[in-house]
């Protein structure tokens, strides 16, 4: 095993993962360094998710490497991915999955909650979540009486409440209309940059790729090219990647 570039906090060399015997990813290799917004691109079936899960710890590549923070992700216990993932990672899902018995404020603390944070802080903490993402109104409802894109919107404030050093995000917006798709990633790829926040966000839509630092594509497992922004200049550099 070789340690990840001291620049990267996330870091992956070669992965291979199938399903079934069927290939998912096949020799993946990317670094993303602290405060970054990496896009994963690519159409449905491409292998995002599985990247995602990968990166994560979800998933133990069938070869190859995962470092977080110069510590190798790939070789943990369960037990200390699952700590991993509770303490220094966030997670968006497609899909909303709030607990139907809590209410909005309630859902979006949760994590603080789980740390022992106090009621009244962790209160405090979702609320100002909450109204980041314009739906404090709402803090009070549970989710079977709002909407989907509200449901949605308390997902992604959850995913933050706790300050994340990586917030991986699968296709974050996909249900939200357009208006609301792109003023929920306006808030937050700012509160990622705010706070630092290392993000990792797989989507198949070209305009939400445009809003990361840096597109990674893949295409059927297979890493296609790398794309970044020149700042500077204005100008977009593609470059293939290994």
């Amino acid at each position: 095993m070789v340690a990840p570039p001291d620049n990267d906090v996330l870091w992956a060399r070669s992965l291979h993962y199938s399903y079934s015997g069927s290939p998912a990813l096949t020799g993946v290799s990317l670094g993303v360094r602290e405060g970054e917004i990496l896009a994963v691109n690519g159409p449905r079936g491409s292998g995002k998710t599985t990247l995602l899960q990968c990166l994560s710890g979800q998933l133990v590549p069938e070869e190859g490497e995962v470092w977080f923070d110069s510590a190798p992700v790939h070789t943990m216990s369960p037990v200390l991915r699952e700590r991993l993932r509770r303490d220094r990672f966030g997670w968006i899902d497609p899909e909303p999955r709030l607990l139907p018995e809590l209410n909005a404020w309630e859902n979006t603390a949760l994590p603080l909650l789980l740390h022992g944070i106090s009621h009244r802080a962790a209160k405090k903490t979702a609320m100002e979540w909450l109204e980041r993402f314009d739906i404090g109104e709402v803090a009070r409802k549970r989710p079977a009486a709002l909407l989907q894109s509200q449901r949605q919107r308390i997902a992604i404030a959850r995913s933050l409440v706790n300050t994340p050093a990586v917030l991986f995000a699968d296709e974050p917006t996909a249900p939200l209309h357009r208006k609301d798709r792109a003023q929920v990633l306006r808030t937050l790829t700012a509160a990622a940059r705010s706070h630092r926040i290392t993000v990792v966000l797989a989507t198949h839509d070209a305009e939400v790729a445009m809003l990361a630092d840096r597109t990674v594509s893949l295409l059927d497992g297979h890493p296609v090219n790398s794309v970044q922004v020149d700042g500077a200049e204005g100008r977009a550099a593609c470059s293939l990647s290994v």
